[in-house]
């Protein structure tokens, strides 16, 4: 999309909010190739939900929507919206293999507390940390 296009439906092109690791783009780019959607970007959003109060997705989209925030990194696009983007901001999404809980990572200098699975967070303006809140899903507590 042409950066003309892009101003007219609000989408700003920012490539130092997010970093993302070579990890990182390297599977984003096998997936998209696995996918036969090449020209897609990965839209990176925080939700509420997960057992700290707010959850991290990701899925892929053909185009960004008006507002979004465009990363681009290393050959692959990464969509942010506005909302998201006051809890991204700064941070850098890795992928670690492993045996146990592989897959993409979000390190978050805006959380306040994660979750041990690090699939979700409690944000700073959501106040402190209950150290004795834990995941089902990952057992921590």
């Amino acid at each position: 999309m042409a950066l003309a296009e892009q101003q007219t439906i609000g989408v700003v092109t920012d490539s130092t909010v997010l970093d993302v690791t070579p990890a990182a783009v390297s599977i984003i780019k096998s997936l998209l190739e696995q996918r036969e959607i090449p020209e897609h970007a990965l839209r990176v959003f925080v939700t509420g939900g997960g057992c700290s109060g707010l959850q991290y997705g990701m899925a892929f989209q053909e185009a960004p929507e008006a507002g979004d925030t465009v990363v681009d990194c290393a050959d692959v696009r990464l969509l942010v919206d506005p909302t998201s983007m006051m809890y991204l901001r700064g941070a850098t999404i890795d992928y670690v293999d492993s045996l146990i809980g592989g897959g993409f990572r979000i390190d978050n200098p805006n959380a306040v507390s994660n979750c041990g699975c690090g699939h979700s967070f409690k944000g700073s303006d959501e106040g402190a940390a209950d150290q004795s809140e834990g995941c089902g899903t990952c057992g921590s507590y």
